[in-house]
């Protein structure tokens, strides 16, 4: 497992990271999610040893993370750290041998990723001849090419076509099958659902949530979608004033209503749009990891201006 435990990092008088504390289990892909300034790169680096943490520390399967730990890590900057004037497959078998890789190693460990990741046609192209989705890929195998034990990856998905993010999310998949802890931050809310076990969301260096996404989905009071060519005004009429109080429209059109602690249950609700109009789909309502997002990051967005942390 990787943890971090109470990290704290300030640049002079302003503090990025607020005593964070966070694992990453062994075969588990966690999502960093939060705004420009949220402390996910910071965090990142810290693992890395590029930036040093004001008190904290990082662990390993509990052990300190030391540079010899760090030579087994496979890191993805958000700013691509290749070269651009070097072919493709060059450049993957020097970082193959500089993390410890023999030649024959290097040579057939590039080849494999260069195959897995669509881009064996441009083994022998300049990095700065491929579009930046193929950049992108290039990147990526280069975090991977020496078998890392833990991969730490800042926006990855950045810049890929549909292809290329569900080639990505397969190869991330299998690395976390394989026991490595995999830990990425991206803006691209819908994806971290789709492709993460665990989300963690950061605000101005402040860890806000923490958990499966069904545990961050997953609501207490649970709620129901309506969609009816009834008028929501006449059917919600005959529900209890506390499921009325409740009704909201739903993102994707319908209605949301709940009907915690009311008598009623959802047969009634059925039954109430029905004597008004067809119904046409009831169902439990999941909020969405954005819709999470939102009401964690900005609780109360009319009471303030939208937060860019």
């Amino acid at each position: 497992m990787l943890a971090l435990e109470h990290l704290r990092k300030s640049y002079g008088t302003r503090p990025v990271l607020h005593d964070v504390s966070l694992p990453v289990e062994r075969g588990e892909i966690l999502g960093f999610v939060g705004g420009n300034g949220a402390g996910k790169t910071t965090s990142m680096r810290i693992v890395l040893g590029v930036t040093e943490a004001d008190s904290g520390r990082v662990l390993l399967d509990g052990e300190p993370v030391d540079d010899g730990i760090r030579s087994r890590m496979g890191y993805m900057p958000e700013e691509r750290g290749l070269y651009d004037t070097m072919r493709v497959e060059h450049q993957l078998r020097f970082f193959a041998e500089l993390r410890g890789l023999t030649r024959g190693d290097a040579r057939r460990a590039a080849a494999y990723w260069l195959e897995v990741l669509g881009l064996s046609q441009r083994r022998q192209s300049r990095l700065q001849e491929l579009s930046l989705g193929n950049q992108q890929r290039v990147q990526l195998a280069a975090a991977l090419v020496h078998a890392p034990d833990t991969l730490v990856l800042d926006e990855p998905f950045s810049g890929l076509d549909p292809l290329a993010v569900d080639v990505m999310s397969r190869v991330l998949r299998e690395e976390a099958d394989r026991g490595v802890p995999v830990i990425f931050s991206s803006h691209q809310l819908d994806l971290v659902e789709r492709v993460c076990d665990r989300v963690a969301v950061l605000r101005q260096g402040s860890l806000l949530a923490h958990g499966t996404v069904a545990e961050l989905t997953d609501e207490a009071q649970p709620r129901y979608l309506v969609r009816s060519d009834a008028d929501s005004r006449l059917w919600s009429a005959e529900l209890d004033s506390a499921a009325r109080d409740t009704l909201e429209p739903a993102p994707d059109g319908g209605v949301i209503v709940s009907l915690a602690g009311t008598p009623e249950g959802p047969d009634h609700l059925a039954d109430a749009v029905r004597r008004h109009g067809s119904l046409l789909e009831l169902r439990p309502w999941r909020p969405s990891l954005f819709e999470i997002y939102r009401s964690v990051v900005d609780p109360h967005p009319a009471d303030q201006e939208e937060s860019t942390a």
